[in-house]
């Protein structure tokens, strides 16, 4: 069932959380809808079963960025600390996320769609950070960029405040696919259904995997994820499962297990 929000929309169904801006057409991030996400993310969190967290929108823009009024002197404090706790919440979480973008990502709204794990947007969407322009910069965007796309194209868009097109994000590594709008809900829900066709904690797990390689050198980067194979992944009856449906030429019955 949906839970009751008035600027987002959170409904677990089966093996998918979906959160869904609604404050169309901009969907405009202030305190309220930041405060609505922290309690959906923490029900993510509690859900079991899950197999990935979609994270869409409403009306014509993903976000067209955090609320200017909300950078007042008496707000700016609290909003940065609950919009930084935002992604705090969303870095811990264990299935993969996946932003799909079927309009502009500007601002706050660009670095909620780039921070999950996986970005599909349709050919009318645009990214972009345009802070500096209004004389600031994007907190969040500032350490996340040079991971996705190196240190100089990332000062190349913080610095400029350029806003670049759906095609452009696919080829410098901002996002993982770009899809016509005209066929933007069928094919990304086929690929929803991929990821809900696997395995969650063989999912979840290779989330980790990944993860622990980016967070240390190539040796003790190995080493870790082999401990994680062999201590985790291998006890799963998922894992078991699979490699015997191959041995067998047959296809897996995952128990989620």
């Amino acid at each position: 069932m949906p839970a009751e929000h008035s600027s987002i929309i959170c409904e677990i169904r089966e093996s998918v959380a979906r959160i869904t801006l609604n404050q169309p057409p901009l969907n405009i991030i202030d305190i309220p809808m930041i405060g609505e996400m922290h309690s959906a993310l923490a029900r993510v969190h509690a859900a079991g079963d899950l197999k990935v967290l979609v994270i869409d929108h409403q009306g014509k823009a993903f976000s067209a960025g955090v609320s200017i009024k909300d950078h007042t002197p008496d707000k700016v404090g609290e909003m940065i600390e609950k919009f930084h706790g935002m992604f705090r919440l969303l870095n811990s979480l264990a299935v993969p996320s996946l932003a799909l973008v079927d309009g502009m990502a500007l601002g706050g709204g660009c670095e909620l769609a780039v921070f999950c794990d996986m970005v599909i947007a349709s050919d009318r969407a645009t990214f972009g950070q345009p802070e500096i322009k209004v004389g600031v910069f994007p907190p969040v965007a500032a350490v996340l960029f040079p991971h996705l796309i190196g240190r100089n194209r990332a000062l190349e868009l913080l610095l400029t405040g350029d806003v670049i097109e759906a095609a452009e994000a696919k080829a410098i590594g901002l996002i993982n696919k770009v899809i016509p709008a005209q066929s933007f809900r069928e094919k990304t829900d086929e690929f929803i259904s991929k990821l809900t066709s696997l395995s969650g904690p063989v999912l979840r797990l290779t989330k980790r995997a990944v993860d622990c390689g980016l967070d240390a050198s190539v040796n003790d980067g190995i080493t870790a994820v082999e401990q994680l194979y062999l201590g985790e992944l291998m006890k799963t009856e998922d894992a078991r499962e699979g490699l015997n449906a191959f041995l067998e030429k047959r296809k897996p019955i995952w128990k989620n297990k």
